[in-house]
């Protein structure tokens, strides 16, 4: 990947720099204490090491079930972090827009899937001039005639949907239908099927879509709709555990692309509590990389903390931040008992006793999609809280 070096300055949230500027290299050489003067509050950090460990253990998970990973970069749209994917073997990278295609290619990625459907002209006659393999989704003949009336070669994923979910047929009847019109277009590859299971709130509804998935590809095999080479598209960071069991009923010349892309980061919230290495603890663990350092404004009154944090810095659509660690000067004290019941623009609201105004509190996140897309850069620090690398995101 061609990553652009990040260089920080008066603009960037959570670094302090009145004048001048600083690049990743910068912050690399000179490893600065977090808490040392060059940053203020909020800031969202990276933990060098839960990324790095987090990133090799879904490596190593896909390496074990024979397949091929292309993460969900919209978790992330950062190019450190999907190099850093790429390096341990990720097949391709998974976007949810055209424009977030765009970045990629920028970036240099060659193998995309658009998680989605696209029905912009402009979109597609980019797609279809681009000399790079990607992808994207179809679940109408309409979709499908949109993409045919625009000329040029484009690769397109028949995709199953599930009642009540998002985009994708909904019956095995209109998967064919969909597939027999990718096949009648000249302009048109039919790479396979792919379907997202993550809107199901049960294993027993997730293991029953996914069977539907493997009888669908079954169906479109028998019916020869499916290609030499076809692939399989599904999982995200809930439930790819099942993902893997269920589509192990796929023809062993199918391949399956693994999606899960919050799994880079994890969190303290939302995924802790629905990995599926909870399920199977001995294929993980995944442990959270983000943290959010904020102080204390004010203690109005008795146990109620201000903190100076708020919507426009944590992800808060997915769950509440969760207080883990509190710094007075350069004591640590433990924060137990804390909990945050609301978010403002700026301020959360700290249920705790003892706080001071002045105090540094971490926070852990609850869903790291919605975290990244509030910082342009983040410090990346090392296990003392040293700063040894930024990240740009491109959100």
């Amino acid at each position: 990947m061609d990553v652009p070096e990040p260089t920080v300055d008066w603009r960037s949230k959570g670094f302090f720099l009145p004048s001048g500027e600083k690049s990743a290299s910068d912050y690399a050489r000179e490893k600065p204490s977090l808490f040392g003067g060059g940053f203020t509050w909020p800031v969202l950090t990276l933990r060098k090491a839960a990324a790095e460990a987090n990133i090799a253990t879904m490596a190593a998970y896909c390496a074990r079930h024979d397949l091929d990973f292309a993460p969900h970069a919209k978790t992330t749209m950062a190019p450190g972090l999907l190099a850093a994917q790429f390096a341990a073997g990720a097949w391709g990278m998974t976007v949810a827009t055209p424009n977030q295609a765009l970045v990629l290619r920028r970036l240099g990625v060659d193998r995309i899937q658009i998680a989605n459907e696209v029905l912009d002209p402009t979109a597609l006659r980019w797609l279809a001039n681009e000399d790079a393999e990607i992808y994207f989704q179809a679940d109408s003949v309409a979709g499908v005639e949109v993409a045919r009336g625009v000329g040029g070669r484009l690769r397109v994923f028949a995709e199953l949907g599930h009642a009540g979910g998002r985009t994708g047929v909904r019956t095995l009847d209109e998967l064919d239908e969909v597939a027999r019109a990718i096949n009648d277009a000249d302009n048109l590859e039919f790479a396979g099927v792919t379907a997202y299971e993550g809107q199901l709130a049960d294993q027993p509804a997730v293991d029953d879509f996914l069977d539907l998935l493997v009888a669908g590809v079954s169906r479109l095999r028998a019916a020869g709709l499916l290609p030499p080479g076809a692939r399989v598209s599904a999982g995200g960071s809930a439930w790819f555990d099942r993902v893997v069991a269920r589509l192990a009923a796929l023809p062993r010349d199918i391949r399956l692309i693994l999606r899960s892309g919050a799994s880079v980061t994890h969190d303290d919230g939302f995924y802790a509590d629905r990995t599926p290495f909870r399920r199977v603890p001995q294929e993980g663990p995944l442990t959270a990389a983000l943290e959010i350092w904020a102080q204390v404004l004010s203690v109005p009154e008795p146990g109620l903390a201000i903190a100076g944090m708020g919507k426009r810095d944590a992800p808060f659509d997915e769950g509440l931040p969760v207080p883990w660690e509190v710094r007075r000067g350069s004591a640590t004290l433990p924060a137990a008992g804390m909990s945050v019941t609301k978010l403002n623009d700026h301020h959360t609201y700290v249920v705790a006793d003892g706080l001071q105004p002045g105090d540094l509190i971490r926070f852990g996140i609850s869903h790291p999609c919605t975290a990244f897309d509030k910082w342009r850069y983040l410090p990346v620090v090392d296990e003392e809280h040293r700063v040894v690398d930024v990240l740009q995101t491109f959100l």
